[in-house]
């Protein structure tokens, strides 16, 4: 039986990477899904993805750090299916590697406009929404680095611990209205963004499977896929008492 089968999602960022999968895992459980992404190109290729297998989808394009983009994108969701039930906040950037000192101040605006700000702001519309139809679940990415430190990598460090701290208070806030709000942290995991960080770590010296493999106990990084089974389970009723965590998905990263 299909998960969230009747259910309207939304997924930010979804044009590669982890929000791809997740959208695509969304349709794959019974939901009629709302792709977005600053990238029309990548956005529009999920979505055709997933009419093509005979689910619903629209694509609407949204950059999360701006409050008008993020309510133009609830609406469009709300005219197009008349309602928000889950929404997976996963729109995000890494930006350069250099020590804190070093970091140009419009790195950590850029990082913090899209990670913090952009959740917040998407956080603040999807429950305002989901007031309105008696609950729904959220899921935020966040990232090992909402959980630990990282050296070179401040800002991205700082944004992912705001998620972290944004989706605590959230579910504190709107538990009892029926609203679950939860985060999940991967670890290293096969898509651009951990490509970007191997190639200014190493100037292409190694690959993000080489870099990152040995870092986690279970040997190897993860997959998008491996990610978004976890988002849409907490997006069903079968999470139904689960809000307000903070879920490594990393291969034993952060237990050592």
């Amino acid at each position: 039986m299909t998960i969230v089968a009747g259910k309207v999602a939304l997924v930010t960022g979804a044009g590669a990477g982890i929000g791809r999968a997740t959208a695509l895992k969304f349709a794959q459980e019974g939901a009629k899904v709302v792709v977005s992404d600053v990238n029309v190109k990548g956005g529009e290729e999920t979505t055709a993805m997933i009419t093509k297998n005979g689910s619903e989808a629209i694509f609407v394009k949204a950059d999360v750090s701006m409050a008008k983009d993020v309510e133009n994108l609830i609406l469009k969701t709300v005219q197009t299916f008349g309602r928000l039930d889950c929404a997976c906040n996963n729109a995000g950037i890494e930006g350069k590697i250099a020590p804190l000192a070093d970091q140009p101040d419009n790195n950590y605006d850029a990082i913090m406009g899209v990670n913090a700000k952009g959740t917040f702001l998407c956080l603040k519309a999807e429950i305002s929404q989901m007031l309105k139809n008696d609950g729904g679940a959220i899921v935020n990415l966040a990232s090992v680095a909402g959980l630990v430190g990282f050296a070179g990598l401040s800002p991205y460090v700082a944004s992912k611990h705001a998620v972290n701290g944004l989706t605590k208070n959230a579910a504190l806030e709107y538990g009892k209205q029926g609203i679950r709000v939860n985060s999940v942290c991967p670890g290293g995991i096969e898509t651009r963004m951990l490509d970007s960080l191997a190639e200014q770590s190493t100037a292409g010296a190694q690959s993000a499977h080489q870099m990152m493999d040995p870092l986690h106990p279970i040997g190897h990084i993860g997959t998008p896929d491996e990610v978004a089974e976890l988002i849409v389970w907490l997006c069903s009723e079968r999470a139904s008492f689960v809000t307000g965590a903070n879920i490594p998905v990393d291969g034993g990263f952060v237990a050592q």
